[in-house]
């Protein structure tokens, strides 16, 4: 599916000309430097706090809001709603959207960095693994790194839920509290309440 198809649903919820979000101008494939796929948690403070987990697949970020945020210990199991694929712009986005749009409120970069599909090895690609609703990637972020897994579990019959998992490998850590302890953008330094203040 074209690009500008994947983002049909994101630019029918919004009025660009009331938000600053992107509407999408970059949608050629950009990747990081060095050739790895990019990802990027946001912290949304909408009307309820909650982390939107984004993966780059085929030009655009793949999304998941996570009401809990990620978490390091692989005995906790995060629900995932898959939401609209967003624009490949929308990885730096930082800001506040006016509280009448949708998804009014904060947003931080809360996290980023690039990942790894680890069932490239075996031949399946990420728009494969979603299609089957099973995922795992490697991280290599600011704050999170290591292995996590999403699957769609179709909770409640809702095809939008998934469950997003740490890995149990070298990088998880069952004491570490990242969304509690490290609140700022790693982007600017900047929390929540600083980028409301600075709007």
């Amino acid at each position: 599916m074209a690009t500008d198809d994947r983002l049909q649903e994101y630019r029918k919820k919004r009025d660009f000309r009331r938000t600053a979000e992107p509407e999408g101008e970059d949608e050629g494939g950009r990747r990081a430097g060095d050739g790895a796929t990019r990802f990027v948690i946001h912290k949304h403070d909408a009307s309820t706090l909650h982390y939107d987990f984004r993966l780059e697949v085929d030009g655009v970020l793949v999304s998941w809001a996570v009401p809990k945020g990620p978490s390091t210990d692989p005995r906790e199991r995060r629900l995932a709603v898959r939401t609209e694929d967003h624009p490949l712009d929308y990885i730096d986005f930082e800001g506040v959207i006016a509280e009448d749009e949708y998804g009014g409120g904060t947003v931080l970069v809360w996290d980023r960095g690039t990942y790894r599909n680890l069932k490239e090895p075996d031949g399946e690609t990420m728009a494969e693994a979603l299609a089957d609703g099973h995922l795992t990637v490697w991280l290599e972020g600011e704050k999170l790194r290591g292995g996590y897994a999403l699957t769609q579990t179709k909770m409640r019959g809702d095809p939008r839920n998934w469950l997003l998992v740490k890995m149990d490998d070298s990088e998880a850590d069952a004491r570490r509290k990242p969304t509690s302890t490290e609140p700022k953008s790693v982007l600017t330094c900047r929390t929540l309440e600083e980028i409301a203040a600075d709007a």
